[in-house]
């Protein structure tokens, strides 16, 4: 595809932004730099014809020229390296072989990227999720991030608020806990018990050595420590289907509830199988440094939590402070692009990972059937405070 000089005005940038709603958390350093990295509206950029030969009249106003490294940008900006490679990968799927402006080339390889990205995140309304094509801050290839402006408690559904047997629930809630973290930035109970611990008790876990903590590395009074929160006060908070020890076996599942656990266990198992740092869903932290550089003034904790508001409103309001001041460590996934091929590898990876995001969708919104009157299995004990929520 060639292109035709365009007019000397800063080109547009658009973003493919398949996110359904919500705002980006991402930290504010990053958020500060230049439009081609992680924003809410990012410079996305690709060239759809990079590798097209020169055209010898390329640098005269007004005629077609080859989208070429080797042409001169005299007249617009030229396209980025993120457009470029993306835009080989867009060339085979367009029908319009014709002569375009570099800003119609932008704006047709985003809208080839964005509609694919589009197809498959769509269906997905239980987290927003967010496309981010970028620029290495170095002299590395292109990346695409997948960022989360989801914040705060994920929708548990009838695992919640529903009557079902505590035992049923409390299996969904533990498929969760322990699948979730594949593809989305969320911390469990534990990863709130832990910060708790660091920040009250010196890491601490019981209640004496908790109390110990409290008297010598906090100045607290030792015979007034009853306005001071112990270990054993926080897991006592907790409703019985967050318990693991509550969750009912499989065999006394109902049909339903068994496949669609079933469905969730097995479409992760499918992302396991992919190679880590191919994948659309895998986060390293160096990796997103080249990208993103402040990333590391953002908080640890991830923006989204399994962990109910009520009734832990207390500290998560605590741990998530830092988020809400610096930013969360909100990217899903993050993949360098070394060369065109690794776009559809990207996808595929992109696409197994909605799926399984399905299954997750669909197990919240599972409508259980009544219970049965069969003897119940023992249930893990729970304050009274605790029977309560859970009820």
């Amino acid at each position: 595809m060639a292109t035709l000089p365009a007019s000397p005005r800063p080109p547009v940038a658009l973003v493919p932004e398949p996110s359904i709603r919500g705002s980006s958390s991402t930290c504010r350093a990053a958020r500060a730099s230049p439009a081609n990295r992680s924003s809410r509206r990012p410079d996305f950029a690709s060239r759809r014809s990079a590798d097209l030969a020169s055209d010898p009249a390329g640098d005269l106003a007004g005629r077609a020229v080859g989208l070429s490294p080797d042409v001169p940008a005299i007249f617009d900006a030229p396209l980025a390296p993120h457009h470029r490679v993306i835009g080989r990968w867009a060339a085979p799927r367009t029908q319009d072989a014709g002569a375009c402006t570099r800003l119609e080339a932008r704006r047709h390889i985003e809208a080839v990227f964005d509609a694919a990205v589009r197809e498959i995140l769509d269906p997905i309304d239980i987290v927003d999720l967010r496309i981010a094509v970028l620029n290495s801050e170095a002299d590395g290839p292109p990346a695409i991030a997948i960022i989360c402006d989801s914040m705060g408690q994920l929708d548990l559904g009838w695992i919640e608020t529903g009557d079902a047997p505590t035992a049923w629930r409390a299996a969904a809630y533990r498929a969760l806990e322990q699948t979730l973290g594949r593809v989305l930035p969320v911390f469990s109970y534990q990863d709130l018990f832990d910060e708790m611990s660091m920040y009250y008790w010196e890491g601490e876990i019981d209640d004496e050595a908790a109390r110990r903590s409290l008297i010598e590395c906090h100045g607290a009074d030792a015979e007034d420590l009853d306005g001071h929160m112990l270990p054993s006060q926080m897991n006592e908070r907790r409703p019985g289907w967050m318990i693991a020890a509550n969750a009912a076996p499989l065999s006394r599942l109902p049909a339903a509830l068994r496949r669609k656990l079933a469905d969730v266990r097995a479409a992760q198992e499918v992302l396991s199988t992919l190679s880590p740092e191919a994948g659309a869903w895998h986060f390293d932290f160096e990796i997103a440094s080249a990208y993103l550089p402040g990333i590391e003034e953002c908080a640890s904790l991830p923006p989204l939590t399994l962990v109910p508001f009520v009734p832990f409103a207390r500290e998560l309001d605590d741990v998530m402070r830092s988020g809400m001041e610096m930013g969360f460590m909100d990217i899903a996934g993050i993949c360098p692009l070394p060369d065109v091929a690794c776009i559809d590898d990207w996808f595929a990876s992109l696409r197994l990972g909605a799926q399984f995001l399905l299954t997750v969708q669909n197990l919240v919104r599972f409508d259980p059937p009544k219970a049965r009157s069969l003897p119940c299995p023992t249930i893990a004990p729970t304050s009274k405070r605790a029977a309560a929520v859970s009820s």
